[in-house]
């Protein structure tokens, strides 16, 4: 078997992690998540210094303390 090289092209995946079709990506998978989730819990995307990101939050006190008791977004996520 012959040697391997592959070197990655820096600028071209690090546009690829910020980019809109990134983050829709990211959006679909915290919108799926956020479907097994009952009513209180709210789904944010941004940009970040590196890559997009998606957050899962609880914004009611009563689903704070559902995330609190049954660790709900994270059984969510994993789904």
């Amino acid at each position: 078997m012959a040697n391997v090289k592959v070197s990655l092209n820096r600028a071209g995946v690090r546009e690829l992690l910020r980019s809109e079709e990134m983050k829709s990506i990211c959006m679909n998978y915290a919108n799926n998540a956020l479907s097994r989730l009952p009513d209180g819990y709210e789904v944010t995307a941004h940009t970040g210094t590196n890559r997009v990101n998606a957050e899962v939050k609880a914004e009611t006190f009563a689903a704070r303390r559902d995330n609190l008791k049954n660790n709900s977004i994270l059984k969510a996520v994993k789904g």
